[in-house]
């Protein structure tokens, strides 16, 4: 049935996530396509995985209450199942209870071994279903909101420390819930009026974005490649965050820019529109599969400007010294400002992030040997920790003094002291940090 085939698709995507490591979106994908889904099925099946990633240390706090034996001690597609199924009946209203207990159990009973399976799961269904909504309580207040918002202890720190516990709330409360999709224009194809009527037409709700002008916010689009309009490349996906920091750095057309860490291409494309398609601007990546994912959005953009480039941006291009007006450097970062994007970057080991400061700092330090007399030096990440972020940048400034913060002014926001962090909860985008650094004549 449909709604089943949705719900199994989520439970073993689910289920790789925890086994394999993988990522919900790619894997998801992937098992869409595998399973022939509809755009109503792909559209429930996509709910439910990432409705459960959203809630899981809620949902296991709900089912731990009422399950005889101890979550972690479940086949992990099991436990999945149950996931899945509490989602439906804590969160959604349109599927019947009896309708999510049963597909549940039958889930259970083709995919897993024991034969106690779906008794266990049919019963803790039934338990949670009877249980009155109790109100979630831990030690303190930080355990309190991570399991109300479902993010580890860890982070609800991190974020407490920064914004204070209602700050903290706030910012949880927002990376839980479901972005619109932020379409940039293509404005060397058309209008943003023009392609919010395609769109319509096409059955997509789209709306223009509340203060960022050639940005339209979508919803109902289902796999986005099947519009003609985005075939034809008359627009591209990228926060309204992530397109500020363009901005921030000012590009000029006929300048010649170097983006270092390029990939999935956005902020090339950005830079190529506001360079009206008149310049160079070399577009890096370290991974050859990206460098062609770049060429295909160049291609289908129309944007012959860019120049796809392998490099890698913490090691240095001699003949690329003092060769660029403006170089854009996106590092990598632990990405704990597109939570509500990809709500599984929660729950992935913290031991790596520790190293990324020190990687930040070196691809900065690389990158603005590429900066000419009087050009600028962009610094950007899609996280929220000052580690990452405002601390690399003081710590570059002091080791290099013919560099300085520059101010710079963004839509709606006015003003900027030469850096901004755009918050969910503040600003309706991702957690984003932008920096603009001028280098001395």
């Amino acid at each position: 049935m449909p709604v089943g085939s949705a719900r199994e698709t989520a439970v073993l995507t689910l289920a790789a996530c925890e086994k394999q490591g993988a990522w919900s979106d790619g894997h998801l994908k992937h098992a869409i396509r595998a399973q022939g889904l509809d755009r109503r099925d792909a559209a429930l099946a996509t709910r439910l995985c990432y409705g459960v990633l959203q809630n899981r240390l809620l949902l296991d706090w709900r089912l731990g209450r009422v399950c005889s034996m101890k979550l972690d001690k479940l086949d992990i597609k099991v436990l999945c199942d149950l996931r899945v199924a509490a989602y439906q009946l804590l969160f959604l209203d349109k599927i019947p209870a009896s309708a999510a207990v049963n597909e549940a159990v039958e889930l259970a009973k083709r995919h897993s071994r024991s034969p106690r399976a779906a008794g266990l799961v049919n019963g803790v269904l039934r338990a949670l279903l009877r249980e009155e909504p109790p109100e979630v309580r831990g030690r303190d207040e930080i355990e309190t909101l991570s399991i109300r918002y479902s993010h580890p202890r860890w982070l609800v720190e991190e974020f407490a420390a920064l914004l204070g516990p209602e700050g903290a709330e706030a910012l949880l409360e927002a990376d839980n819930r479901q972005p619109p999709t932020a379409a940039q224009v293509n404005t060397l194809k058309t209008t943003p009026e023009k392609l919010a009527e395609e769109l319509r037409a096409a059955e997509v709700d789209a709306q223009p974005h509340p203060w960022l002008p050639g940005c339209l916010l979508l919803t109902g689009t289902g796999d986005l490649e099947r519009l003609d309009a985005f075939r034809r490349g008359e627009f591209y996906v990228q926060d309204a965050a992530s397109r500020l920091a363009v901005a921030a750095a000012g590009v000029e057309p006929g300048s010649r820019v170097l983006d270092c860490c390029a990939a999935p291409g956005g902020k090339s494309f950005a830079a190529a529109i506001a360079m009206e398609n008149r310049g160079e601007l070399v577009s890096c990546d370290i991974h050859p599969h990206k460098i062609k994912l770049l060429e295909a959005g160049r291609d289908r953009l129309g944007l012959s400007v860019i120049k796809p480039t392998l490099q890698n941006a913490a090691q240095t291009q001699a003949d690329w010294a003092e060769g660029f007006d403006t170089v854009l450097t996106d590092v990598p970062c632990s990405g704990l400002g597109i939570i509500r994007k990809k709500p599984d970057i929660r729950y992935k080991d913290t031991e790596p992030l520790k190293g990324l400061p020190k990687v930040q700092r070196g691809i900065l330090d690389n990158c603005a040997r590429y900066v000419r007399p009087g050009g600028v030096l962009a610094y950007s990440t899609c996280t929220l920790l000052r580690r990452e972020n405002d601390e690399i940048v003081d710590g570059f400034l002091t080791d290099h003094p013919d560099f300085s913060l520059e101010p710079f002014d963004l839509p709606h926001l006015g003003a900027q002291p030469g850096r901004v962090t755009f918050w969910p909860h503040i600003h309706g985008t991702d957690g984003f940090f932008a920096a603009k650094l001028r280098r001395k004549g």
